[in-house]
């Protein structure tokens, strides 16, 4: 096996254990920030799931999985915990319908573009984030080694593309960027938001590094998911391993009990 073929399990892992850690604290405390967290931490540990069982073989529904939860919705859902924690007002709740009813349209334009997934193109030597999208090959650009081209008709004239699972201008794959810089805005901004405050009124050390290292998990990922779309897929699946074991770190780290606790949450994490 390949090391992009083995580093989906180890992040599956991970992403349990944290998910099953977080929502423990929800059924304990029903605080919706933990909800939220924990329903995102879901998703990510399903589109790693995804990645682990693509890298073996192919399943359509597998692919649907890998792409709503992993390439899509995750990183907005764990964001919205982290507004839900640090912002006391009703218009959150407003963003919190619609997020939901943003994810259920994206739900619905993948569902939408399953009938046309090209899965001949599909191999398991080759990570999924490298074939899930067809892209115009530019003029005088190389053909990258292993893939397929074809000519189609687009905008009445005729192209050269590098085919990949989804057809070329998928609606779903527009939605991505609006569910993904939410999640890094609310995400990385709100660890280093409630870092700043820590460390501005010196207390709670622990906090400060636990959510330093939660905002560095989210800058790799979103940096590792900018490239994947940008057609540099095989930083992806690191990505995802060293952001997973930084958030979980980071999330136990700021959790950990001290002699003197804040009367009102203003972190990224709580106990």
């Amino acid at each position: 096996m390949t090391i992009n073929q083995v580093l989906p399990f180890f992040s599956t892992a991970i992403m349990l254990g944290f998910t099953v850690y977080v929502l423990q604290r929800y059924f304990v405390r029903r605080a919706p920030h933990f909800l939220f967290w924990g329903i995102g931490l879901a998703m990510f540990g399903a589109g790693s799931f995804a990645e682990a069982y693509l890298s073996l073989s192919w399943n359509r529904w597998v692919f649907f999985v890998w792409y709503l939860f992993g390439a899509a919705l995750n990183a907005a859902w764990i964001g919205h915990g982290t507004l839900y924690l640090l912002v006391r007002k009703k218009w959150v709740h407003v963003v919190t319908a619609i997020l939901v009813a943003g994810s259920l349209f994206a739900g619905y334009l993948m569902l939408q573009v399953m009938p046309k997934l090209n899965a001949s193109i599909f191999t398991t030597t080759r990570p999924v984030s490298e074939q899930y999208g067809t892209k115009e090959l530019k003029a005088g650009e190389t053909t990258p080694a292993g893939v397929q081209t074809a000519t189609v008709t687009e905008n009445g004239g005729q192209i050269t593309v590098i085919q990949g699972l989804l057809p070329l201008g998928s609606p779903i794959r527009l939605t991505t960027p609006f569910f993904n810089i939410y999640g890094l805005l609310t995400l990385v901004g709100g660890a280093i938001w409630s870092a700043y405050l820590f460390w501005r009124k010196r207390v709670l050390p622990n906090r400060v590094i636990g959510n330093l290292l939660i905002a560095a998990g989210g800058l790799l990922i979103g940096s590792a998911s900018t490239l994947t779309r940008l057609g540099y897929g095989q930083f992806l699946y690191i990505g995802e391993l060293a952001c997973a074991i930084l958030m979980f770190i980071g999330f136990r780290f700021a959790a950990r009990p001290q002699p003197e606790e804040s009367s009102r949450p203003v972190m990224v994490v709580a106990d």
